[in-house]
């Protein structure tokens, strides 16, 4: 099935009609092309939340890839990765094959975590190019808007492409307009500094007019990859306006934790990660890791499928682990359940499911079946000091089901 197709069926539901059949359309012809180059869901949070043993059958949204490739670090028998969108799983194909291929950790450094040196042409010529699938190699040998072929991303600061690098650096550009500037938080030496750099070069900006009146719009979010039905959750946490809502999520990223501990805050206001920096580096790109990437790297798959779908053609009590990032915020009850109903089948038991919502709230306890709802245990106030140990500190809230 194509990327649009899969899309499609994710974003049309039984709550695609009105107002909201028009938004769910654009926000679906929006999505079909690259969103993530690198993933938005801290890893360590997830391994945290699992504590997986060796051997595990891990089933995860492949996004940007960058989680799936961490997840390698913890000895599964195998991770699965499932992504409606084709451009995704070409950027994790792009990133599995690097790690395999290219000579050694510092290549692989230079390649996927600078992303900007004039050599990864050659490394991509010489060590990745013969081994990327059919699809993957379709992707990056066709022609970006620039004329050059998208493997040049990688020599352009890859993750300043995509929908979300391209908000990222429209969100510097609007920061300065209205007279602030994001790039000043990576001047601080410590949380002190990082507090008061915020203070002084981002929050104002959330309180201009303009900013309120672009914060209300569902379009102006869609390159986050905010669909219509997350934008209403996130509008019921908004009890002080949505302004509000986005300064107190950019103030988490940016001074609840080390900037040299942070990735995420490197791109967000770097536009760029810390080579020089082990801890400032995602985990599948840090050096302690590689070795057992580089060994379990063949037991990363990827399928250009739906979750539901996957899980139709897996064995009863087969998967330990499930990470769906925030896509159960896309569905309506039915999509909901249908999934829940997979996930309980194919759960062993003390099997585990990790979730993001744009809002604080679990979907699952207002529209589960209450039986499928009794074969799994959360615990509220876990779940919240989960969501606190995230530091991407996009979402509202972080979820954890073990399988009874």
């Amino acid at each position: 099935m194509s990327t649009k197709a899969l899309i499609d069926s994710a974003v049309f539901n039984s709550t695609t009609s009105g107002r909201k059949g028009l938004a769910d359309k654009l926000f679906a012809h929006w999505f079909s092309r690259l969103v993530y180059a690198q993933i938005w869901e801290d890893p360590q949070s997830d391994l945290d939340a699992l504590q997986l043993k060796p051997g595990a059958n891990i089933l995860t949204i492949s996004s940007g890839g960058c989680n799936a490739l961490a997840y390698l670090s913890a000895e599964p028998a195998a991770v699965h990765a499932v992504d409606l969108n084709a451009a995704h799983l070409a950027m994790l194909n792009m990133k599995q094959m690097a790690i395999k291929h290219l000579p050694d950790y510092q290549a692989v450094l230079a390649y996927l975590g600078n992303a900007n040196q004039a050599d990864n042409l050659k490394r991509y010529k010489r060590h990745i190019r013969n081994h990327l699938s059919d699809d993957a190699s379709n992707f990056w040998e066709s022609r970006s808007l620039s004329g050059k072929a998208r493997y040049h991303y990688f020599a352009s600061e890859a993750y300043q492409h995509g929908l979300l690098g391209n908000f990222i650096g429209f969100a510097h550009f609007f920061v300065r307009l209205m007279g602030g500037d994001m790039s000043q938080l990576m001047q601080a030496r410590n949380l002190q500094e990082q507090t008061q750099l915020f203070e002084k070069y981002v929050a104002p900006v959330f309180e201009t007019r303009l900013f309120r009146l672009i914060a209300s719009q569902p379009l102006a979010l869609y390159s986050l990859g905010i669909p219509p039905s997350q934008f209403e959750a996130l509008k019921k946490d908004a009890k002080q306006g949505l302004h509000v809502l986005f300064k107190e999520r950019m103030r988490h990223l940016a001074c609840d934790f080390p900037l040299d501990h942070n990735c995420f805050a490197q791109q967000a206001f770097a536009r760029r990660y810390n080579t020089r920096q082990q801890t400032a580096l995602p985990l599948y790109l840090q050096q302690q890791h590689f070795s057992s990437l580089r060994q379990n790297i063949d037991r990363l798959h990827a399928h250009h499928t739906t979750l539901t779908d996957f899980l139709l053609g897996q064995p009863r009590a087969s998967m330990d682990a499930y990470l769906f990032l925030d896509a159960q915020d896309w569905m309506d009850q039915q999509q909901l359940t249908e999934l829940w109903q997979e996930v309980t089948r194919t759960a062993a038991p003390g099997a585990k499911v990790v979730f993001r919502t744009g809002g604080s709230e679990s979907p699952l306890e207002v529209q589960l079946p209450a039986d499928i709802l009794a074969a799994w245990h959360t615990d509220p106030q876990h779940n919240r000091q989960l969501y606190l140990t995230d530091r991407s500190a996009i979402y509202g809230g972080m979820h954890l089901y073990t399988k009874r």
